[in-house]
C-alpha cells in the first residue's frame, strides 16, 4: 500500500506535466527545430522517414513484437522493479549501440537510426506485457504508438495525444477497423522534429560516439518512464 501511494503521487505529477500548457520557450524551441530541419540533408531525412515507416509497419503486423505474452506479478512493486530492470537493459544496450555507430561516421550513424527504433519498440512491447497488456489486439499496438508519440513530441502536440490516452477506454472502441486511417504523417513529423538535430550531431566525426551514447541513453530512459506512467494510468490504483 505504501508503494502504491507513492505511485499515485508520481502519476498525478506526471499527468499535470502532460497537461501543462506550452510555454513561450516551448513554442520558440519548436520553431528553431523546424528551421534546423531545413538545414539537414535530404538524404538524412529520407533515411529517417523510411526507418519510421518500416518500424510502424513492424509494430502493427510484425509477429516479433506482437507475440509478447501478458505477465502477472505478485504486486505492483515487484512488477515495476522488473520493468525498471528491463528499461535499464534497453537503455544500456541503446547507449552502447549509439556509441559504436556514432564512432563509425556518417554511414554507421545513419544505420543507428533503425537499430535504435527497433530497440525502443521492443522495450515498449515488453513493458506492455509486464503490465498485463495483450498486444495481439491491434488497438493496444496503437496505444504503444501513442506512448511513443507522447514522448517525442512538442508540448502542444503532447497535450493532444495525452487527452486521447487519458480517455482510452472510450477512444479504443471508436478506432477504425482500417488501421491505415491512423495519422501516420503527424506521427512521423513530430518524431523527426524532436529527434533530428540530436541524431544529426551523431554523424559528426570526433563527437559522434559521445553524442550517440548520450542521446540513446537519455531518450531510451525517457521513453521507458513515459511508458510506465502510461500503463499506470490504465490501472485502477
Amino acid at each position: 500500500m505504501k508503494y502504491e501511494k507513492k505511485v499515485k503521487r508520481e502519476l498525478k505529477a506526471w499527468q499535470r506535466k502532460m497537461e501543462k500548457r506550452p510555454s513561450v520557450l516551448n513554442d520558440v524551441s519548436k520553431d528553431i527545430q523546424v528551421a534546423m530541419n531545413r538545414l539537414i540533408p535530404e538524404k538524412v531525412h529520407k533515411v529517417i522517414t523510411a526507418a519510421i515507416e518500416q518500424m510502424t509497419r513492424a509494430v502493427l503486423f510484425g509477429a516479433g513484437y506482437t507475440t509478447r505474452k501478458p505477465r502477472t506479478f505478485d504486486s505492483l512493486e515487484v512488477l515495476e522493479e522488473h520493468v525498471r530492470g528491463r528499461i535499464a537493459f534497453y537503455r544500456n544496450t541503446a547507449a552502447a549501440e549509439g556509441a559504436v555507430t556514432g564512432f563509425g561516421g556518417v554511414l554507421l550513424g545513419l544505420a543507428d537510426f533503425p537499430l535504435w527504433l527497433s530497440l525502443k519498440m521492443k522495450m515498449l512491447f515488453e513493458i506492455a506485457a509486464s503490465y498485463g497488456i495483450d498486444t495481439k489486439d491491434y488497438r493496444e499496438r496503437v496505444y504503444i504508438l501513442h506512448i511513443f508519440q507522447l514522448t517525442f513530441s512538442s508540448q502542444r502536440r503532447r497535450r493532444e495525444i495525452f487527452a486521447i490516452m487519458k480517455d482510452w477506454k472510450r477512444v479504443c472502441q471508436e478506432l477504425p477497423d482500417d488501421i491505415h486511417r491512423f495519422d501516420w504523417r503527424s506521427f512521423q513529423q513530430e518524431y523527426r522534429d524532436y529527434i533530428d538535430l540530436a541524431k544529426l550531431l551523431q554523424l559528426i566525426p570526433g563527437i559522434g560516439a559521445v553524442v550517440g551514447a548520450y542521446v540513446n541513453h537519455r531518450l531510451t530512459e525517457k521513453l521507458g518512464k513515459m511508458a510506465m506512467n502510461a500503463y499506470r494510468m490504465r490501472r485502477k490504483l
